[in-house]
């Protein structure tokens, strides 16, 4: 029993990532293939957070369609991609690449990363050598109670 149960739970998950791919259009299933392949780069420019292969978005439709194209023209993957890029910028990649542009993007998180350990460094050194704690003398703890508003009891 608790084994059937498992096999539905694994089917269900599974069920799930499957409804996320494009439908194939071409003939040739190696095409097909590589098109998806290079659509797994590109970013759907109507999404903005899925990929080309799986946006069912009537532009990223077109994209696939253009990359068909492209490749049955003789063009390779990176040719592709390079149109792509000419054509819609650099956001068009869904993994940047690395260049002078694009430098704070890669290198960003790991500056604030280092950053904040540097920050979280200092703090814990200035509370290791910070000043020991000094009692009040007699006069000052009066003057903060009447500061305060703390009325003293009058000692018998």
């Amino acid at each position: 029993m608790r084994n059937l149960l498992m096999a539905i739970c694994f089917a269900g998950a599974f069920a799930g990532t499957a409804a996320n791919e494009a439908p194939l259009l071409a003939d040739d299933p190696a095409l097909e293939a590589r098109v998806m392949s290079i659509a797994q780069e590109l970013r759907c420019l109507v999404c903005q957070n899925e990929t080309v292969a799986a946006s069912h978005a009537d532009l990223a439709v077109d994209l696939r369609q253009q990359i068909r194209t492209q490749l049955k023209r003789g063009r390779s993957p990176q040719q592709v991609s390079d149109f792509m890029v000419e054509r819609y910028g650099e956001f068009v990649l869904y993994r940047p690449r690395f260049n002078a542009r694009t430098l704070l993007l890669w290198l960003g998180p790991f500056a604030l990363l280092l950053v904040a350990i540097l920050t979280l460094v200092v703090n814990v050194r200035r509370r290791r050598t910070g000043a020991p704690d000094t009692d009040l003398s007699a006069p000052e703890t009066s003057r903060a109670r009447r500061l305060l508003g703390i009325v003293e009891e009058t000692r018998s």
